[in-house]
């Protein structure tokens, strides 16, 4: 039962309420952030003469877009559960991830292709650049503090909740580190005599956002395909199972994401000579474990038969 999907699990006891208000707070202040950079990153981008910090500019603009798209996606997984999705719309926070992942691909491409142009036109001696104002150095520089704030603080936001939409947002914002960072390298050299570096720095930075890209990509995809679970919670289970008495043996565990829920079945081995009642005594004790010691499981079906029998086609399912 080894994956790399349905990592380690969230342990907070919020309600949904709490959850998804910290949830939407933090993609709030995103937002808000997002909005002022880029609209100061390309003014100053245009005004102080720097490429590298017009394609930071470009990327910010890229963030309010999609981050409007999660708001979008994450009041729609708050709709209740109905006859057509018993267990909730959660998995709207896992298509959310693979919105951003999307746009965050997208955006990669069309800043490094702006970057190469630059750099070309440079090295051909089709553009003059002397070298950014200090304002744009200042500005890059603004955003790394911002972004460093802002992932610390989606980050904590994301391992709180258990929201892959929200893991989503703080790597991008980790990415904004590295772009920024980046493009303020690229601007003091470029006024130190070396503007080439400038769009040049745009151009590796870009290669670094492709790369968080197709991981956001990756994982949420995972979540949308029903990966089996991790090792880390395969163990966790079965450390809690070790102590529930009548459980002679764990078989077999499937896990399914639906959002930052999980809905876990398990397959048990209990001695053969119990009764259905005391079987179905067992099952409801490991259904008590799991509910209260593991964040975020919304349903727990437990099938149960005699340790070392040949598995029944059918059984006494929870």
């Amino acid at each position: 039962m080894n994956g790399h999907a349905l990592g380690p699990i969230v342990e907070a006891e919020w309600t949904p309420e709490v959850r998804d208000r910290k949830s939407l707070l933090a993609v709030g202040l995103g937002l808000g952030a997002n909005i002022g950079l880029a609209v100061v990153k390309t003014l100053f981008g245009i005004v102080g003469r720097s490429p590298a910090l017009l394609s930071e500019g470009i990327n910010s603009t890229s963030d309010v877009a999609y981050y409007l798209v999660v708001v979008i996606f994450m009041r729609l997984a708050r709709k209740p559960a109905d006859d057509a999705h018993p267990y909730g719309h959660s998995q709207f926070e896992s298509i959310a991830a693979l919105v951003v992942g999307s746009f965050v691909v997208t955006t990669a491409v069309a800043v490094f292709w702006n970057a190469v142009n630059n750099v070309y036109e440079l090295v051909a001696g089709q553009s003059q650049f002397s070298g950014a104002q200090l304002i744009a150095l200042w500005i890059a520089l603004m955003t790394v503090l911002l972004k460093v704030l802002l992932t610390i603080y989606t980050r904590r936001a994301a391992r709180q909740t258990g929201s892959a939409a929200m893991l989503a947002l703080a790597y991008d914002h980790r990415n904004d580190v590295l772009s920024a960072a980046g493009a303020a390298l690229g601007i003091y050299l470029g006024r130190m005599g070396y503007p080439w570096v400038d769009p040049f720095a745009g151009a590796v930075v870009a290669l670094l956002i492709l790369r968080t890209g197709v991981g956001i990509l990756h994982q949420s995809s995972i979540d949308l395909m029903d990966a089996v679970p991790s090792r880390a919670l395969n163990d966790q289970i079965e450390h809690l199972l070790a102590d529930v008495s009548g459980v002679e043996a764990l078989e077999e565990i499937h896990a399914h994401r639906f959002g930052p829920y999980l809905v876990l079945n398990l397959m048990i081995g209990i001695d053969g000579h119990l009764s259905v009642a005391q079987g179905d005594e067992i099952a409801s004790r490991v259904e008590r474990c799991l509910y209260d010691s593991i964040g975020l499981v919304k349903r727990v079906y437990v099938h149960y038969h005699p340790v070392g029998s040949i598995q029944p086609e059918r059984g006494p399912d929870r």
